[in-house]
C-alpha cells in the first residue's frame, strides 16, 4: 500500500480520508484505533498516531476520551471541497493553460472531454 515517494503517515492519512469519502468511515462513527491501524498496515504505532493527529488537527477526526477517534460531522463535505479545489489547481488550471498555448478555446476543451467521455 505504501510507497517511498511520500512519508507513510501522509499516505495513511490519505487512506483514512479516502475511507471517509467512500463511506467506509461515516460521520460520527469510530475509526480504527492507533494500534489497529499500526497492526493492519504493519507500521509503527507512532506513525499511525501522526496520521490520525494530522486528520484531527484538520478537524476531520475528534477524540472522545476513553472511546477513541471518531469522524467529525461535516468531514466528508470538507474533504470533498478540499479535493475539488486540489483537482482544479492540479489538473484543470494546467489543462486550460496548455490548451491556450496550443490554440484551443474552453469550448474546444469541453468538446474534447465530451468526446473522450463517450469513447
Amino acid at each position: 500500500m505504501f510507497d517511498e515517494s511520500r512519508p507513510i503517515f501522509q499516505q495513511l492519512a490519505e487512506w483514512l480520508e479516502d475511507g471517509i469519502l467512500r463511506g467506509d468511515f461515516v460521520e460520527g462513527a469510530p475509526v480504527p484505533s492507533i494500534n489497529e491501524l499500526a497492526a493492519f498496515h504493519r507500521i509503527n504505532p507512532a506513525t499511525a498516531n501522526r496520521a490520525v493527529a494530522l486528520l484531527s488537527d484538520a478537524g476531520l477526526l475528534e477524540k472522545r476520551r476513553g472511546l477513541g477517534m471518531f469522524v467529525t460531522v461535516g468531514a466528508r463535505e470538507t474533504l470533498l471541497r478540499s479535493r475539488q479545489q486540489e483537482f482544479a489547481t492540479h489538473f484543470v488550471t494546467p489543462l486550460l493553460q496548455e490548451a491556450g498555448r496550443i490554440g484551443l478555446s474552453r469550448n474546444d476543451v469541453i468538446r474534447l472531454i465530451e468526446q473522450e467521455n463517450q469513447a
